[in-house]
C-alpha cells in the first residue's frame, strides 16, 4: 500500500514536489487548503507523514506552524531545502500590460515584491496557495488575472509563463519539515534537533539559556518566542539547533531541565542544509 502523505496545497504546489522528492511518484497525496488539516490529518493517522514548510531564506519563519507541531503532539522525521524559483504565469497569448491583478500565497508575494515594483498597475492579492491560483485560472479562464507559482504548476495547468524567476533573491530556498505522529528513533546519530523550551519569569533568564547552550556547543539556527497564554508575560521558545557533539547536547537539554523549566524536544535528525 503506497504511503499517504498530508500536504497544504494542490498539485503543483512546493509542498507537493518536496512530498514526490522525499516519498516517490506512488505515494498517495493528501491535499488540504490550510496548513491546520495537514497537521491533524497526521496526529489522527490519516496521513502516514505530512509534509509542512517551517522557515524560508528571504521571508523567516513561519511562525504558525511551530504552534501546530506543538498542539498536534508531531514529531519531526526530518527536513528538506527546496530551492524556489517563482514564476509569473496566465493563461496563454496575454501580455503583462494586460494583466491588471496577481494572486499567490502572501509569502511568494513579499518574496517577489521588487519585481511587482516595476508593474505598479498590477494589484496584489494574497491567496491559500501559489498553485491553486494557476488551477483556477486554468479551470475558468480567467483573463488579466495572474499567478506567481512554480514551472510545474504552469506545465500542469497549461499557462504561459510572462517573467521567469521573479523572485528577488535568486539564492533563495524553503526549509521544508517531515512530520509524523510516532517519536522518531534515527537510524544515524543526529546533529540538529528542534525543541521547545518554556523558561521561568525571572530576570536574565533567556541570557543564561543561551550562555548554556552556547557553552554545550549549540548553534542556533532559529529561535522563535511565542507567549504562553495561560500564563501571562511568560514565554515559550522554539529553537532549532545543530551540533558537533550528540553527548553534549543531551547534557545541555538535562540541564534545561534541571534548571530553567519545561522542554519538549519535536525531533532529532541530520541537517540537510548544503
Amino acid at each position: 500500500m503506497s504511503l499517504r502523505i498530508a500536504i497544504q496545497g494542490v498539485p503543483g504546489s512546493f509542498h507537493h514536489q518536496v512530498a514526490l522528492k522525499n516519498f516517490g511518484l506512488d505515494s498517495e497525496i493528501l491535499a488540504f487548503n490550510t496548513f491546520e488539516p495537514v497537521a491533524k490529518s497526521v496526529a489522527i493517522g490519516e496521513a502516514d507523514f505530512g509534509v509542512m514548510a517551517i522557515e524560508n531564506s528571504i521571508a523567516g519563519a513561519i511562525l504558525p506552524n511551530y504552534d501546530l507541531i506543538d498542539r498536534f503532539g508531531l514529531f519531526i522525521r526530518d527536513e528538506y531545502y527546496l530551492p524556489i524559483a517563482h514564476q509569473l504565469m496566465a493563461l496563454p497569448g496575454q501580455q503583462i500590460q494586460e494583466i491588471f491583478e496577481v494572486r499567490s500565497h502572501p509569502m511568494a508575494l513579499l518574496q517577489c515584491k521588487v519585481f511587482l515594483a516595476k508593474h505598479p498597475h498590477i494589484q496584489q492579492f494574497d491567496d491559500v496557495d501559489t498553485a491553486s491560483v494557476a488551477k483556477r485560472i486554468s479551470e475558468e479562464k480567467l483573463t488579466g488575472l495572474a499567478a506567481i507559482a512554480s514551472e510545474i504548476a504552469a506545465d500542469i495547468y497549461g499557462l504561459e509563463i510572462l517573467a521567469r524567476d521573479i523572485q528577488t533573491v535568486k539564492d533563495n530556498f524553503t526549509r521544508f519539515i517531515i512530520l509524523q505522529k510516532e517519536k522518531v528513533q534515527p537510524s544515524t546519530l543526529p546533529n540538529k534537533a528542534s525543541f521547545k523550551i518554556t523558561i521561568r519569569n525571572e530576570a536574565g533568564g533567556l541570557a543564561k539559556l543561551l550562555t548554556l547552550l552556547a557553552e554545550k556547543g549549540l548553534n542556533l539556527s532559529k529561535i522563535q518566542s511565542i507567549p504562553v497564554m495561560e500564563k501571562p508575560w511568560e514565554y515559550a521558545f522554539f529553537i532549532d539547533a545543530e551540533f558537533g557533539d550528540y553527548n553534549q547536547f543531551r547534557e545541555a537539554m538535562d540541564l534545561v531541565i534541571k534548571d530553567f523549566g519545561d522542554l519538549k524536544i519535536f525531533g532529532e535528525y541530520s541537517s540537510r542544509k548544503g
